[in-house]
């Protein structure tokens, strides 16, 4: 945990500069909070007031607040086991759910569809709010679907979510395209073309490395670690973030406990391996949830910390350089984060202890929102 200097730096930082964060799913996660009766989750957000605390989420209004975040990528996920036309009417409802709620919330959202109208937004007092699509699935394999999507201010896609796509290979399913397919690489040269950025967290790693030879702008990953610092499938590589710092692109550092510590990475194997063996699927992530917390009784989940983040900002910086990272806690997208880092309240805890470690202000600047904002600028 940073000193009561250091976060006080952070805090009065965040002020001048924004906080840009890469993924959260809070639009997900209100439709969690339906009632079992097939409400919309329209009906469903509009009963959740996100002006007052809420202790089951990590992001509300009140912890947004409290953390500074200045601008959010909000994720338009939709679960891979939603496939064709009705995968791709799931991610129309998501964009217009951010949409809603940041009409409902206009005092405190403000809807960005460029760098610039972002830093209008935060210039405003107001936290500026991005889309991203997480997961290829949702454009049913068509370039139609995907201009459409940036049509209606998607920012980035995320080439695969955790299963394959008929194009290309995620990191947590069985390879079959060798990366991308030429059609596969058809939609990162349309993505370059459009304005939309190419994410490659979850992807494969010949995914990343096939994405990154095609690509003529820089790439991000919008909530990935370091695969040196902790071995998950979910991280990048040394050489891929050897090979992102020529394409220019960004790597948002993620908060995932099973990403980030290497304690939490082998006790997810091992629940990998027990899934397995019990003829169940890792990917599917209700699946997870259900067999985990049975599973957990008896194998307790090891504890994640700040520090274990900090170690791979600290690895990545050294790798790809301090012009090509920043941030994305996964809020609300998984069930725990490290100790520090608890919900979007937290993110001057992070920074305070940076600028502790002698991370100057403007290597935080640039980690906090800077390097992601250029990216965006380029794409814009």
């Amino acid at each position: 945990m940073p000193s009561s200097t250091g976060q006080e730096r952070a805090r009065a930082l965040l002020q001048r500069v924004p906080l840009v964060d890469g993924h959260n799913d809070l639009p997900w996660a209100l439709r969690e909070f339906g009632d079992g009766t097939g409400e919309d989750v329209y009906t469903t957000a509009a009963k959740i007031d996100l002006t007052e605390r809420h202790p089951s989420l990590h992001t509300d209004i009140v912890k947004m607040r409290e953390g500074s975040l200045g601008m959010q990528f909000w994720s338009v996920w939709i679960p891979c086991r939603l496939a064709g036309d009705g995968a791709v009417t799931a991610v129309l409802e998501q964009i217009e759910l951010v949409y809603e709620l940041a009409g409902r919330y206009s005092d405190h959202l403000g809807i960005a569809t460029t760098a610039a109208e972002a830093e209008k937004v935060f210039a405003s007092g107001r936290v500026a709010s991005l889309l991203g699509a997480e997961g290829g699935h949702s454009i049913n394999s068509s370039l139609g679907v995907l201009r459409a999507l940036r049509r209606l201010g998607v920012r980035y896609m995320t080439l695969t979510h955790n299963d394959n796509t008929p194009w290309a290979d995620s990191a947590t399913d069985q390879p079959e395209h060798g990366g991308l397919t030429e059609f596969g690489r058809d939609v990162v040269r349309e993505m370059n073309r459009i304005g939309m950025l190419v994410d490659l967290s979850h992807v494969a790693p010949s995914t990343m490395h096939a994405a990154l030879d095609t690509s003529v702008k820089p790439v991000i990953f919008s909530h990935s670690s370091c695969r040196h610092v902790a071995d998950h499938p979910r991280n990048i590589p040394d050489d891929v973030l050897v090979k992102l710092k020529a394409n220019g692109g960004v790597a948002m550092i993620t908060f995932v406990p099973s990403f980030v510590t290497p304690r939490v990475a082998e006790w997810d194997a091992a629940l990998r391996d027990a899934m397995t063996s019990a003829g169940e699927n890792h990917a599917d992530l209700e699946a997870r949830k259900v067999f985990a917390e049975k599973w957990a009784v008896d194998n307790p989940v090891p504890v994640a910390t700040l520090d274990d983040v900090v170690a791979h900002l600290e690895h990545a910086r050294e790798v790809v350089g301090i012009d090509h990272i920043g941030l994305g806690g996964d809020y609300d997208g998984v069930k725990e984060l490290p100790q520090g880092l608890e919900d979007v309240s937290t993110y001057p805890n992070l920074i305070g202890a940076l600028l502790d470690k002698g991370w100057s202000e403007d290597d935080c600047t640039k980690l906090a929102g800077a390097n992601i904002l250029r990216v965006l600028r380029d794409a814009d």
